[in-house]
């Protein structure tokens, strides 16, 4: 495993590893001034995910955890229940292929027709019969979020080494308990990294009940829902919302925190369930660490 300190004596279960070369390519060009530069660059390749014999789908990734990404891509199109069994991970690195098998089996040529293009970054989806599921979730209804424990959670992600600070050009999510990150996850889609954290919740058996999601991407309607469809009650972005993200969010009682940056943010879901009880050291703790992202290659 990864794992990378965070701002407490714990570490991430599993971390970003900016270092890994196969995650970065290294090309050389012009600056403003017509200067030579050299700069990392975020990579991606293909991955053709199958589901026992049937073709799914082609993603775009950076290609770290495979194995994960497949899982969570397929739990959030509802194609692997939790009563199902999986019996092997096939991962081929040199044709970019890789195949989850299940112990009963599997029929989604129907499902696959009624596919709906989102807004997810490199063309992320959703099939028609997606919200089957989403109506029947029950998230925590007690569940809070603490301003004295989401300004060291934010400064944990935000200072924690990462591809995005070493290339730009990637989302991040993590999945946090209190104050803590637990696991992050990046990519060139955030839809491929919040899948990654679900995969890793099912084949770990993770509950999310007790769980904060965090992501750098847009509050979505599809962020939204794999939030939802993970059991976490607690959703936190960097970036802004969507009305149909709002919407849902408010329809399934989840607690939508956006534009979290330094000690700022707006909450337009489940507001009555955020408890203001940082102190002003917290505060400005998270606004001087939060120019650590700024600065980074966007």
């Amino acid at each position: 495993m990864n794992t990378v300190p965070s701002n407490t004596s714990e570490a991430f279960v599993i971390g970003p590893d900016p270092e890994d070369a196969r995650l970065t390519a290294e090309v050389h060009g012009i600056d403003h001034n017509g200067d030579a530069v050299t700069t990392s660059v975020s990579v991606e390749r293909p991955l053709t995910l199958f589901l026992n014999s049937q073709e799914i789908v082609t993603m775009m990734t950076i290609g770290d955890y495979p194995d994960y990404l497949a899982v969570g891509y397929l739990r959030n199109q509802n194609m692997l229940r939790d009563d199902d069994e999986i019996t092997a991970i096939d991962y081929d690195e040199e044709i970019n292929t890789i195949v989850v098998r299940t112990a009963k089996d599997t029929n989604f040529e129907d499902k696959l027709k009624k596919k709906t293009l989102t807004s997810g970054c490199a063309q992320g989806t959703v099939f028609g019969d997606v919200m089957e599921q989403f109506d029947t979730v029950k998230l925590a209804a007690d569940a809070k979020v603490h301003t004295a424990a989401l300004y060291p959670l934010l400064k944990a992600i935000n200072t924690a080494p990462s591809l995005y600070l070493k290339a730009g050009a990637i989302h991040g999510c993590v999945l946090c308990a209190h104050d803590r990150p637990l696991v992050y996850m990046e990519d060139v889609g955030r839809h491929n990294a919040v899948d990654k954290i679900a995969g890793w919740m099912f084949l770990e058996g993770m509950s999310g009940h007790d769980k904060i999601f965090y992501t750098t991407g847009r509050l979505t309607s599809e962020m939204v829902i794999k939030t939802v469809q993970m059991g976490i009650p607690i959703l936190v972005s960097r970036s802004g919302f969507t009305a149909w993200g709002v919407d849902l969010a408010r329809k399934a009682g989840l607690i939508l925190i956006g534009r979290a940056r330094g000690a700022r943010f707006v909450a337009l879901s489940g507001e009555d369930r955020i408890v203001f009880d940082a102190q002003e050291t917290d505060k400005a703790d998270s606004a001087a660490t939060d120019k650590v992202r700024k600065g980074a290659t966007s």
